[in-house]
């Protein structure tokens, strides 16, 4: 799909909101005010709300559906996605590595607190979320997917053997 976005300057806001929610649903800039996205369920949802985002704005936008002149340009529009979502996995895996030098720290302190343990989880809870929302719009299969699966399996099995730790120490009081 492709969608060709309009909102006034003023107020940004619009503009702003239509913005972030194109990048939330993960299409790919084209370049001045034009998108692209998969023409797949998890992206249609996403699409009707940049549409109501937009005419909130008093703009418009245009959808079409889109074919390229051969199977060159399909390549080049599924590196682009791929691309975006090789980033996000990327960028996911550097946040689940900082998850686990955290529960590296808090063990090495000694620090087994309810509090802490509550901070943790809330930590996981949005990796989870973030592997959820990456994984419905990651449609082609970024390399770096399975990697992030294994990951957040890994922080999982972090979190638990922390949580038996905190518990352990709470109950040795």
């Amino acid at each position: 799909m492709v969608l060709v976005v309009r909102v006034p300057a003023g107020p940004s806001r619009h503009r702003v909101a239509v913005w972030r929610e194109l990048r939330r649903m993960g299409a790919v800039s084209l370049g001045q005010g034009s998108w692209a996205a998969p023409d797949v369920p998890a992206f249609a949802e996403g699409i009707t709300r940049v549409i109501e985002l937009a005419e909130r704005g008093e703009g418009q936008v245009v959808v079409l559906e889109a074919t390229g002149r051969g199977e060159t340009d399909a390549a080049a529009l599924v590196g682009l996605f791929t691309a975006e979502r090789q980033a996000e996995w990327v960028e996911f895996l550097a946040d689940c590595g900082k998850f686990d030098t955290e529960i590296d720290q808090e063990i090495g302190k000694g620090k087994f607190t309810l509090a802490e343990l509550e901070e943790e989880e809330q930590s996981l809870e949005r990796l989870r979320r973030w592997h959820r929302d990456l994984k419905a719009r990651d449609v082609f299969g970024a390399p770096a997917a399975a990697e992030a699966d294994q990951q957040l399996k890994h922080c999982t099995e972090r979190l638990e053997d922390y949580t038996e730790r905190v518990f352990t120490a709470l109950h040795q009081m």
